[in-house]
């Protein structure tokens, strides 16, 4: 029996669906935002945009900007008892109050 392809976007339906009235919208502010770093974020993934995904194991985690990589940002996270660090594009940062 073929065994079945575990992509990077396996699992990931109900995360990288978006409600009907969203779908295709892209905000321009978004993309063009600057965030300083040391800040807070949260990632959540916008499945518009693919480049700069982080793995969607990721999604809803609160990070810290590390620093700033071409137009992504570093980003390190706890997963665990493990500090990692991501390399995530801005469309899929929030920044947390």
């Amino acid at each position: 029996m073929p065994r079945r392809s575990r992509g990077l976007r396996s699992k990931g339906r109900g995360i990288f669906t978006k409600k009907p009235r969203m779908r295709g919208k892209f905000s321009v502010v978004e993309a063009t935002r600057e965030l300083p770093l040391g800040c807070k974020v949260s990632i959540l993934i916008n499945p518009t945009i693919v480049k700069g995904q982080p793995h969607h194991r990721y999604h809803g985690r609160v990070g810290i900007i590390r620093e700033k990589r071409g137009r992504a940002y570093i980003v390190e996270v706890r997963d665990g008892g493990k500090i990692k660090k991501l390399v995530v594009g801005r469309e899929h940062l929030r920044m947390v109050a």
